[in-house]
């Protein structure tokens, strides 16, 4: 309903800026990104021991991988704000592939493939948000 009130009253935003409907998508695709993003930036602070043998598949053991945890966790809170605040190129490629390989990681430690498949818009839904703000076309544009 609050979305549905933010998009639909008189279609205007802050600065009294026309929202149309692709910048509508991207508001839905940046706020679902950065809830998936924070989400999985809490359970990397709360060192999620399910997690622990995705590092084992590529060899880093698991007292290691209770460590860094919590730091992948800061990591994924601090870019669930910046796909908010300043969803730049650069973060938005990074998520995508991040999204990607924590994904793949699922059946490389044994579980069913469609744990991989399930998660395809961990990675699309950033990678969408990237094609739609378009791509780059120098360095300066992967910041921008």
């Amino acid at each position: 309903m609050f979305l549905c009130t933010v998009f639909t009253a008189n279609e205007k935003v802050y600065n009294n800026h026309t929202m149309n409907n692709t910048s509508k998508a991207e508001w839905i695709l940046r706020i679902a990104v950065a809830g998936e993003f924070l989400g999985h930036g809490v359970f990397g602070l709360q060192q999620k021991e399910g997690w622990v043998k995705f590092f084992e598949v590529v060899g880093i053991a698991p007292e290691q991988a209770l460590t860094l945890l919590p730091l992948v966790g800061v990591m994924d809170i601090a870019l669930a704000v910046i796909v908010l605040v300043w969803p730049f190129r650069a973060a938005l490629l990074w998520m995508a592939l991040w999204g990607f390989w924590t994904a793949l990681l699922r059946p490389l430690a044994g579980d069913p493939v469609w744990d991989f498949v399930e998660r395809w818009a961990n990675w699309g839904a950033p990678l969408a948000i990237l094609v739609l703000r378009g791509w780059p076309k120098s360095v300066k544009e992967w910041f921008s």
